[in-house]
């Protein structure tokens, strides 16, 4: 792709999985204790993440910063690339294709949802003791629930191939056997890490979470 920066190409494609992309599993590990535990063990694994110390710049240079270089990188990929999934009908051109029409939707996804939840805080509009009251309200809403279940679906398969795409583009998977093998590997956590999320949904959807009793950042940044 003319004028593309090779090292721009690798740091986009690092920050994927490192930091965002452990980020992104912690992510759905700690909403799926919504599932798992309820409200309560939700409740106490967020204020785990959020008694870390220097919280504040941990998620500035371990999550803002990433998103912000590796979204709107991503958004001009998507944008100059050259598609032909329409002329040539395998698979991985597919894949990229997907890649990048996922990417767009995650990055707009990233940023409503901030929206939704952190902004709202800040603003006075909710707390973040009445921030699980206030997910339960957005997702029980059947047009927000839709738009939440597509872009998870979205952004977990912008994860996971694109942690496909890493192996090969690092040099950490060389051949079509060990290609073949992560690629259902890669498979795989999609298919978990989209359950973990889902679940996590129908969770806030629950009448537990309807309660407007204390909680803690059921949406944040980090947790």
């Amino acid at each position: 792709m003319k004028g593309n920066s090779y090292f721009a190409r690798k740091l986009h494609s690092l920050l994927g999985v490192i930091p965002l992309g452990l980020f992104f599993v912690e992510h759905a590990l700690t909403n799926y204790s919504a599932f798992e535990h309820g409200k309560e063990g939700f409740v106490r694994s967020v204020k785990n993440l959020h008694d870390l110390p220097l919280i504040f710049f941990l998620e500035l240079f371990i999550i803002w910063l990433p998103i912000l270089f590796h979204g709107i990188y991503g958004l001009y990929l998507a944008f100059t690339s050259n598609y032909n999934a329409g002329q040539y009908k395998y698979g991985r051109n597919w894949a990229f294709v997907l890649q990048r029409i996922t990417g767009v939707i995650t990055f707009l996804f990233v940023f409503w949802h901030v929206w939704q939840t952190r902004v709202q805080v800040a603003l006075g509009n909710t707390t973040n003791e009445e921030i699980g009251q206030h997910m339960h309200g957005i997702v029980t809403q059947p047009g927000y629930f839709i738009m939440y279940f597509i872009a998870v679906i979205a952004a977990v398969f912008h994860f996971s191939n694109g942690l496909w795409a890493f192996l090969v583009s690092w040099g950490i998977t060389v051949g079509p056997r060990a290609q073949r093998v992560s690629s259902n590997i890669c498979m795989g956590i999609f298919v978990i890490v989209s359950v973990l999320f889902l679940l996590s949904l129908f969770a806030f959807r629950g009448e537990e979470f309807a309660s407007s009793a204390p909680a803690a950042i059921a949406i944040g940044m980090i947790g």
